[in-house]
């Protein structure tokens, strides 16, 4: 668990084209102007503070009331306690005091958000100012990733009767929010941050088009669900990571519609790297460089021997806990360059997972409702703020659930190569508990770890493979591991 360390020690104060002025920074309608809640910060936590010591006292005194009275007043206590812990009041506490700083700065340690280094300093004897530069850099990063969220008000799912995915679509907004990152890396690269200035990039109106909530739009739920009714996908039911990657593996299957690569919505190959043909059933999954080849070749119809990829990991790591082993090589694979994320959160309850300092893992919030905007795919003026969110939000590692799914971009040959040494690294020292390994190709025997930037490899013992990561009985169902 000491790996926090090593991630500090590695991190370097960021490339020249990271490192973006503070005044670009835009601002998320949920927590407003850093400059008006500034003001109304020092005044609200006292309010909050003050209600519930009110409620406090209420229940201490409360004791020498008479017996009616104390049912009373106590009923009134726990109804309007109810309303202030609600996730609507927590909601309102956020819009007021802004991000949550407290706790997510103050532990000094380095953040990194989808491979880029954020050097966050708590040293008394550091410059101030380039503590707050850090602080508003990794901001304006993390408010620059795309926020999907529950939104209300669509044109009904197929046959069913919903017009709102509130209370069940989480999963599919986690996976259009790490696509919609590969779709940034690939059209704006991972520098790019949203400016409030107008005309738009052109590139990102038409990414957001793309994730639409209708028919038209390729990747909305709506295609969602259609391409995944091979995998139980429903309007209303619950999904997991494993048929969320299965399920967009379909959809993109079924918009190639044009042979020009460059003209395809997602414009790079799909490769779900999976330990068997019908999901995870222990051991730990491997990414054959044969068959990402393979991948990459289909999807330019046989006219290239490689195009960009991205690479979907599907994993369970423990029963109903992670397994506190697997949690060091979680936290590694953000400081990998081609670094999409984690499709994951809390039990019940997925979120897109942009980073990690320490022990804290930062993320998008997809369980915010929000009336339908569906954008022009030729609209450089249109109104975009309901896909940004500057509200920072982090739970502990330890605390995912063991159900999740990795995401990379590769995008060229010599990225996949770079991507593969490190991988390969990260499961060499992973103390016999690899996420995932790579090999060159399929063998039944051994498993050949390559080293993509020289073209060295070694043969290891076939244990890699056979390493359990949960013990799922024979026939079990895969709904069985899978969360909402």
């Amino acid at each position: 668990m000491g790996r926090g360390k090593d991630l500090n020690s590695i991190c370097s104060s960021g490339t020249a084209t990271d490192i973006v002025d503070r005044s670009q920074q835009s601002v998320c309608p949920e927590s407003g102007s850093k400059n008006r809640t500034s003001s109304k910060a020092s005044l609200w936590p006292g309010f909050f503070a003050s209600t519930f010591s009110i409620f406090e006292h209420h229940n201490e005194s409360s004791v020498s009331e008479k017996k009616t009275v104390q049912s009373r007043h106590n009923g009134w206590t726990t109804t309007v306690r109810k309303i202030m812990t609600s996730g609507s009041m927590r909601r309102i506490h956020e819009r007021i005091l802004g991000s949550r700083k407290s706790g997510v700065y103050s532990s000094g340690g380095d953040i990194w958000l989808l491979g880029v280094c954020h050097k966050i300093s708590q040293d008394l004897a550091s410059d101030d100012a380039v503590t707050s530069n850090s602080v508003a850099t990794y901001e304006l990063d993390f408010s620059s990733r795309i926020l999907m969220t529950y939104r209300k008000g669509f044109n009904v799912i197929q046959d069913s009767k919903y017009t709102s995915d509130v209370n069940w679509g989480c999963m599919l907004r986690s996976s259009q929010m790490l696509v919609a990152q590969a779709l940034l890396s690939h059209r704006l690269g991972r520098s790019w941050r949203k400016t409030p200035q107008k005309p738009l990039d052109k590139e990102y109106i038409e990414i957001l088009h793309l994730f639409g909530d209708s028919e038209t739009s390729a990747f909305s739920i709506h295609n969602l669900l259609q391409a995944g009714m091979a995998y139980d996908l429903a309007a209303g039911s619950w999904v997991g990571p494993y048929a969320m990657c299965r399920s967009w593996e379909t959809l993109v299957r079924l918009k190639r519609e044009t042979p020009n690569l460059q003209d395809q919505q997602l414009p790079m190959a799909m490769y779900i790297v999976s330990g068997d043909e019908d999901g995870e059933r222990g051991g730990a999954p491997v990414l054959f460089i044969d068959d990402a080849s393979r991948h990459c070749f289909e999807f330019s119809k046989g006219q290239l021997d490689w195009t960009p990829i991205l690479l979907l990991v599907p994993l369970v790591l423990g029963l109903e806990k992670i397994n506190p082993r697997y949690i060091p090589s979680l936290r590694t694979t953000f400081t990998f360059p081609q670094s999409l994320g984690i499709l994951g959160g809390k039990p019940g309850a997925s979120t897109y997972i942009v980073g990690v300092q320490d022990e804290n893992a930062f993320y998008l919030d997809p369980h915010e409702v929000q009336p339908v905007v569906n954008v022009d795919k030729d609209d450089l003026e249109a109104d975009t703020s309901s896909y940004h969110c500057n509200v920072i939000r982090h739970i502990p590692l330890e605390s995912i659930d063991p159900s999740l799914a990795l995401g990379f971009y590769c995008r060229d040959k010599d990225d996949f190569d770079d991507f593969c040494s490190r991988a390969s690294k990260l499961a060499e020292e992973s103390d016999g508990a690899p996420l995932f390994t790579v090999a060159e190709t399929h063998s039944a025997n051994s498993v050949r770890h390559s080293n993509a930037l020289d073209g060295s490899s070694r043969s290891v013992e076939d244990d890699t493979i056979s390493t359990v990561h949960v013990p799922i009985e024979e026939g079990a169902h895969e709904d069985d591991w899978q969360f909402l």
